[in-house]
């Protein structure tokens, strides 16, 4: 059966400068959990956010933070974010040398692990662990920069990783992010998401609440 849809809005695309209204809106306005996008300026070509802000966002909201570590290290640092408030840290299978022992350290320290795939990496680089994660976060642009175009090749690789986690028996949710609006969220649900990040598409529009419904209600009506 398909999981529940869940909306996570990527405060990437947030107001910085009112960043603590920013999270309480759309907490109100519907959203299931909060995407943090950490860059260090090495990994990918920006240079964002670090875990001051992501205690500033756990303070402005009761729900589960989605720590995206866009970084070269990211071992160095998973203490450092989960104490600051993460609930899920997501790691890209590309930056992690020995991903394996990373995903158990973010189990150890009870968070939920997420491994990362890039456009150009293929989903065997995830098989390894995949029965050890709450999450696979599929990129549907080239990570480092909001606003993007959406890639199309990310929808068989959805497939491909709905189909195994369904051969394997796991519960494991399939995340999408980079380029998601309304208007091609159905594409992503059919093809096995049920995770939807959105940060232009919800935090560009003029009334957040609307925009989340009717990304869920256009997912849930196209789900695989």
């Amino acid at each position: 059966m398909p999981r529940p849809i869940a909306i996570a809005p990527s405060i990437l695309s947030a107001d910085f400068g009112r960043l603590g209204e920013e999270i309480r809106a759309i907490t109100a306005a519907g959203a299931d959990l909060i995407h943090v996008d950490v860059m260090d300026g090495h990994f990918v070509p920006n240079l964002t956010i670090g875990p001051m802000i992501v205690e500033v966002v756990r303070r402005n909201t009761s729900l589960p933070l989605d720590v995206h570590l866009m970084i070269a290290n990211a071992d160095a640092y998973l203490d450092d974010y989960a104490a600051a408030g993460a609930d899920i840290l997501a790691v890209h299978a590309e930056a992690c040398p020995h991903l394996h022992r990373t995903v158990q350290r973010i189990r150890d320290l009870g968070k939920k692990p997420c491994v990362v795939l890039n456009p150009a990496t293929p989903t065997d680089a995830v098989e390894h662990v995949l029965d050890m994660l709450s999450m696979v976060l599929v990129m549907s642009v080239n990570p480092g920069f909001g606003g993007q175009k959406f890639i199309p090749g990310a929808l068989p690789k959805l497939s491909a990783l709905r189909d195994r986690v369904a051969a394997l028996g796991l519960d494991v949710a399939l995340e999408v992010d980079g380029g998601v609006k309304v208007d091609n969220v159905d594409r992503v649900a059919a093809a096995g998401a049920d995770v939807i990040v959105s940060g232009s598409g919800i935090f560009h529009t003029p009334d957040y609440a609307a925009t989340i419904a009717a990304l869920r209600e256009r997912a849930t009506a196209a789900q695989y």
